[in-house]
């Protein structure tokens, strides 16, 4: 299993909130931390949002790119259908090349809706935008010169797209958030496919994910093909305890502030401690128990090839994001090793 962090780019910690040349800053330092201890990936998000600095992800993971030698760079997820999909290829070509061969995009529809006006999209189209788009970036991804048409972009006749990837085949995942179609479509196209679960219990998804795979295999694609990655909220710290106390009051504080703003009750420390229980959501806790869980989760879902944690959501400091990192990359990665 590849292990390795996601990251919205976040420059609000609780009521230490930092200059966004500081925040980026420190981001850039904990995924050269992920690097040096032997982290597999580090995702950036994207937002068009005041309290995030990921709105040009690719750009951020060129900056990394330059300081790091080994970790996988990729997007988590780029919002694809409120962007051209030739520009994102020559992005994370370019990215690609900077990186040596690191570079990977996880594309998806987007979980906030913000990027649509602001481009100029339809929020009816959301699907019909995403379907068009992926299309063509694949066909970029595969073919040198291009010959596409479409409903939302100019049509290309045997039109060349520079630069090209290092790599042969630049990985493209799908980014999924629970709607049974999108996994089928992963499936049916023989894309890796990442799922974001940060509610509930992480079992549930069982069924969805085995439908990802029935489609892949009826679309003629082996099961060495269709990997699946999980993405949840977590936090590693020295114990349990220290792990919790150090999560739970900035998680409860923008759960509720959400809550707030999408007419959900605040978080209560018995909804916390369901979704830190063997079964739950977040992986929080001391080394042992998140390398435990990791393995629970991958028999349940039948096998996960990747896990990213989302760290930078419950005013953590940069220190215990940094010491968090540590501890997955010299603790629970050994750990999840010997357990698998």
């Amino acid at each position: 299993m590849e292990i390795g962090i996601d990251s919205f780019a976040s420059a609000m910690y609780g009521e230490n909130s930092l200059s966004s040349v500081d925040a980026m800053e420190q981001l850039l330092e904990r995924i050269v931390r992920a690097d040096e201890v032997g982290l597999d990936v580090f995702g950036i998000g994207e937002h068009h949002k005041k309290e995030f600095l990921d709105s040009a992800p690719d750009v951020i993971l060129a900056a990394a790119a330059a300081r790091t030698r080994r970790i996988l760079l990729g997007s988590a997820v780029k919002v694809l259908s409120t962007d051209d999909p030739v520009r994102v290829y020559q992005s994370f070509a370019t990215l690609d090349l900077i990186s040596r061969g690191r570079a990977e995009i996880v594309v998806g529809r987007g979980s906030a809706i913000d990027a649509y006006p602001l481009f100029g999209f339809n929020l009816k189209d959301y699907d019909a935008l995403f379907k068009e788009k992926l299309e063509l970036l694949l066909n970029i991804r595969d073919n040198e010169y291009v010959t596409w048409s479409g409903q939302f972009r100019p049509a290309l006749d045997n039109q060349p797209v520079y630069p090209r990837a290092l790599q042969e085949k630049l990985p493209v995942w799908l980014g999924a958030g629970g709607t049974p179609a999108s996994f089928v479509r992963a499936g049916s196209l023989g894309l890796p496919l990442m799922v974001a679960v940060i509610g509930g219990e992480t079992e549930r998804f069982r069924p969805l994910i085995d439908l990802y795979r029935e489609a892949g295999r009826e679309a003629g694609y082996a099961p060495e093909q269709l990997k699946v990655g999980l993405h949840s909220p977590g936090y590693v710290a020295e114990t349990d305890e220290k792990a919790i106390a150090d999560y739970y009051p900035g998680y409860k504080e923008l759960w509720t502030k959400l809550g707030n703003e999408r007419g959900w009750p605040p978080v209560t420390r018995g909804q916390f401690d369901a979704l830190i229980a063997p079964r739950g959501v977040l992986v929080v806790g001391g080394p042992e128990t998140v390398a435990e869980k990791l393995t629970r989760h991958s028999k349940a879902l039948g096998g996960i090839d990747r896990f990213t944690f989302q760290m930078d959501n419950a005013g953590l400091t940069h220190q215990q994001l940094l010491q968090s990192i540590e501890l997955i990359g010299t603790k629970v990665m050994p750990l999840v090793k010997k357990m698998q």
